[in-house]
């Protein structure tokens, strides 16, 4: 897949495209029934498909401070609509100049002059342009000018998450913020992803006999709820089973909140200095602070043990 960082890295020898729109953060089942359809209406017209999404969130931009938590950093997000087969993707940089441009402009700029669209597929809510004053409707009338195809695909996907309601960027950062971790699975299609260096820490973990990768999390990063969880630790193309832990540390009168992942049954990783990916797959506990060391330990055991008995229970051992 092709990787484009602002209009310029476009070929200027680019031909027609099926192009879609969108920030796509954590590229989840709604997002994905999009994309799969334009990778698939391209195929059917003999063109590339392209995704186009924004650096940073246009939230930040149009209202400083808002940045949500994002599900996916922009390489991730990428490495996804790879596996969904898109051709290329362009990340435009949100910048309060790019934010003016009227919905009429960035029809002009992006879609007809730089990608030549033959095709644009979004969902049936998308806005876009100076204050999102366009629409599709719009972007139906200026197909008829500029000779493109507007599809909407309904993107709504829904289940037993968020208590049925249809699933969105939105509620999974809510559910992700909530712990339930499980929900935000079902909403994404697989576990909810942490990433980061491995820093050093307190090195209590390693004291205590349970030594810990200490994840210096990606700026803006959307992390769960304080608590233990099981999941999975992944160190290049190794992934290992592992006890998470999230929180500031009562039991030593933390106060930085922190991603700590535990390797289960791994002696001698030296991960320091190593980008790691930290996969939530189910909650374990709450956070607490016990009575004695000896209660932290035998917390921290059993912890261990209910977390490889849930990785099993998901079918991933």
């Amino acid at each position: 897949m092709q990787r484009w960082r602002g209009l310029e890295d476009i070929p200027q020898d680019w031909g027609r495209s099926v192009v879609t729109i969108g920030s796509y953060d954590g590229v989840h089942r709604g997002h994905q029934l999009i994309i799969r359809h334009a990778v698939d209406r391209a195929r059917e017209l003999g063109v590339p498909s392209v995704v186009v999404t924004f650096d940073p969130h246009p939230s930040e931009v149009v209202r400083p401070g808002s940045h949500p938590p994002l599900l996916a950093p922009h390489h991730r997000r990428a490495e996804l609509m790879a596996e969904l087969g898109v051709d290329a993707l362009l990340i435009l940089p949100f910048t309060t100049e790019f934010s003016k441009l009227s919905p009429a402009e960035f029809v002009a700029k992006v879609l007809v002059d730089k990608l030549h669209a033959k095709a644009v597929v979004e969902g049936p809510n998308f806005r876009f342009g100076h204050k999102a004053a366009g629409n599709v409707d719009f972007l139906r009338e200026q197909g008829e000018t500029y000779d493109f195809e507007v599809e909407v695909v309904e993107l709504y996907v829904s289940g037993a998450a968020g208590g049925g309601e249809p699933f969105s960027s939105t509620m999974t950062r809510r559910l992700v913020a909530e712990g339930d971790v499980e929900g935000a699975s079902e909403i994404l299609g697989r576990p909810h992803r942490v990433e980061g260096i491995v820093v050093r820490g307190a090195q209590r973990g390693r004291e205590l006999g349970f030594p810990t990768a200490n994840v210096e999390t990606l700026p803006h990063t959307a992390i769960p709820a304080d608590g233990v969880y099981a999941g999975w630790l992944h160190v290049g193309d190794e992934a290992m089973p592992a006890a998470i832990s999230v929180g500031t540390n009562p039991q030593f009168d933390g106060t930085e909140r922190t991603v700590e992942a535990y390797a289960i049954d791994r002696v001698g990783l030296d991960l320091y200095g190593l980008h790691v990916a930290v996969d939530f797959l189910a909650f374990v506990r709450g956070q607490a602070r016990f009575d004695s060391i000896e209660a932290l330990l035998e917390a921290i055991a059993d912890d261990v043990k209910r977390s490889l008995e849930l990785i099993e229970a998901y079918g991933a051992l």
